[in-house]
């Protein structure tokens, strides 16, 4: 261990080599990264292996991670997706960023912690983790979906606070900047250079942003390196001021936000990110004293369980109020049930300024290892977790309201021919050439844009999860024909049960005695399909490449069917 230590270069080696063992069996155990990479700086620290020496080189990387980090929340920061939504994500994202400081205060002060230690981490528990959440939900193909795109809204809410924070955080320690807090200077002088940089994203994004992006566009390495160079430089330049470095990476990326460009950037930096907030991690972890944090089990316990029951309950709450169905609600609440990275860089930036002690860092480090494990699981089991406390949130869904105040559908009569589920490419195509053809169909979709694009094009359609037992058993079955899922495979849980079979036993459950067609895209499914109870697997790749070899070899042309593509039908509805 001595030898290793010696050399900092092979000191990072073996901390990467470290990382990348216990990433792995992070991912055997479906856990995300940030996990992971706590659990590696606790390993590393002195409790454990003690191979962190190169604090210097560490810490630098560490902080060239959190200007990043902060760098890519501005980059994102949309305040038009809040505006979009309407007043839920905003009343929600307030309404729990109230509830978990609020209680969290007076739990920190029940618990024997100061007032200011138990204010700090009670705002630290209010933020969510935006990375875990979008990888979840996109991972179980329901980030379009009503509770997906309420959850991102109130998730936007969030990082508004994360950043008001962090400047009110940096203002309450410019007194202290003389103490060894953020930079130097009177508060006058250094609230003067705050708003010069303000001032100067101002003026960054009206005349400079789009133009200078554009030119380096044209060269996409130059284009990574020079955001990396605006994170870096607005990072030291608001701590010379005493804003702070994660200040002056969060107004770097916002000095970006207006470009057509902030996509790709961020795409390309996230890799980046990920890399250097392990050493932050490792960093986090080589301070804590894990003899120590003993003392603190009952508080993280206490704190954890807060956490995962506390938020997720005060969504349910908020949005029953404004007449979400139980089911939404539920689903929504469950990605606030852990808090983020931002939590652990807030408490620490707490520590560098002496408002707190180490003690509090770790004991928010323990909260952040418990919330962020269980609502993993808990996210990626939710519709099974759904099923079991179902029963119970009746209370939480208003009387008389209609199932989905923004997107119902109300079309419950029967007549319909044809159900289909799945509203993208392949679901509009087909259910187009059903109406073309004087067949009436229903359309199907979580996804409230492809809902109002069927409406466009002069389709019916319903607003609705197949998934959820209660929507399907109140679709108009009983005189349809068939049912069409164009669902793609939607795992919904850790089996193997996905979104088509589910639906082929919600059906068959609610009555349905018609036939059943659904969607694969991988021949060896065709097989199970069939087995749970499918009269018809429709694989349009494979039956497009025959149609293909048809026409190739030279099928004659009175055979095609005239019929006009989905690019057509659209302009024409249009």
């Amino acid at each position: 261990m001595d030898v290793i230590v010696q050399s900092p270069f092979a000191e990072i080696a073996a901390l990467l080599v470290l990382a990348a063992v216990v990433g792995f069996l992070g991912i055997i155990l479906r856990q995300p990264l940030i996990v992971s990479f706590i659990a590696v700086g606790l390993i590393a620290g002195p409790s454990a292996l003690d191979l962190v020496r190169s604090d210097e080189q560490i810490s630098l990387l560490s902080e060239l991670g959190i200007a990043v980090l902060l760098f890519l929340v501005g980059i994102k920061l949309d305040v038009k997706l809040i505006r979009s939504l309407g007043a839920v994500s905003l009343l929600t994202g307030l309404g729990q960023v109230a509830f978990t400081s609020i209680f969290g205060y007076f739990i920190g002060l029940a618990l024997g912690l100061g007032h200011v230690t138990s204010l700090y981490i009670a705002v630290a528990l209010t933020f969510s983790s935006t990375i875990i959440i979008v990888k979840l939900l996109s991972d179980k193909r329901e980030i379009d979906s009503l509770h997906g795109q309420i959850a991102l809204g109130f998730l936007i809410v969030q990082d508004l606070v994360v950043v008001l924070a962090m400047i009110v955080l940096s203002a309450i320690g410019i007194g202290a900047a003389g103490d060894g807090g953020h930079g130097g200077g009177s508060v006058p002088l250094v609230l003067a250079s705050g708003v010069a940089m303000v001032a100067l994203v101002v003026l960054f994004v009206r005349y400079v942003a789009n133009p200078l992006t554009e030119r380096l566009a044209r060269a996409p390495e130059l284009l990574v390196i020079f955001a990396i160079a605006m994170a870096a430089m607005f990072a030291a330049a608001g701590d010379i001021v005493g804003l702070g470095k994660e200040v002056g990476g969060l107004l770097a990326g916002v000095a970006l936000a207006s470009t057509p460009y902030r996509e790709t950037i961020a795409a390309r930096l996230a890799p980046l990110r990920d890399f250097l907030l392990l050493f932050f991690f490792i960093a986090l972890g080589s301070a804590l004293d894990l003899s120590l944090l003993g003392a603190h089990v009952s508080g993280a316990i206490i704190f954890s369980l807060f956490v995962l029951i506390g938020n997720p309950l005060i969504v349910l709450v908020i949005m029953g109020a404004l007449g979400y169905r139980k089911r939404t609600g539920f689903l929504a609440g469950l990605t606030v049930a852990q808090i983020s990275e931002f939590s652990l860089i807030f408490i620490a930036m707490g520590v560098s300024l002496g408002h707190v002690q180490d003690d509090a860092l770790g004991l928010v480090t323990m909260v952040g290892l418990v919330t962020i494990a269980a609502s993993t699981y808990m996210i990626t089991y939710s519709h099974q977790l759904y099923a079991v406390f179902e029963p119970l949130l009746g209370m939480f869904e208003r009387k008389g309201t209609p199932r989905e105040p923004s997107e119902a559908g109300a079309h419950r009569e029967d007549g319909y021919k044809v159900i289909v589920f799945g509203l993208g490419r392949f679901g509009t195509a087909i259910g187009m050439r059903l109406k073309k053809r004087g067949v009436r169909v229903l359309g199907v979709d979580f996804n409230p844009l492809a809902v109002r694009r069927w409406r466009e094009l002069g389709l019916e359609t319903e607003f609705g999860d197949a998934t959820d037992p209660e929507f399907v058993a109140e679709l108009p079955l009983p005189r349809a024909e068939w049912i069409a899922s164009t669902v793609p495979i939607h795992p919904t849980g850790l089996s193997h049960e996905d979104t088509r079979t589910t639906l082929i036993q919600l059906t068959r459950a609610s009555g349905f005695r018609g036939r059943v067609a659904v969607t694969s895209h991988h021949p060896k499914d065709t097989e199970e399909l069939f087995a749970a109870g499918a009269d018809m697997v429709l694989e349009p790749f494979q039956d497009a490449a025959d149609r293909a070899v048809d026409l190739l070899c030279g099928a004659r042309e009175e055979e095609r069917t005239d019929i006009p593509t989905i690019e057509t039908e659209e302009k024409q509805a249009s």
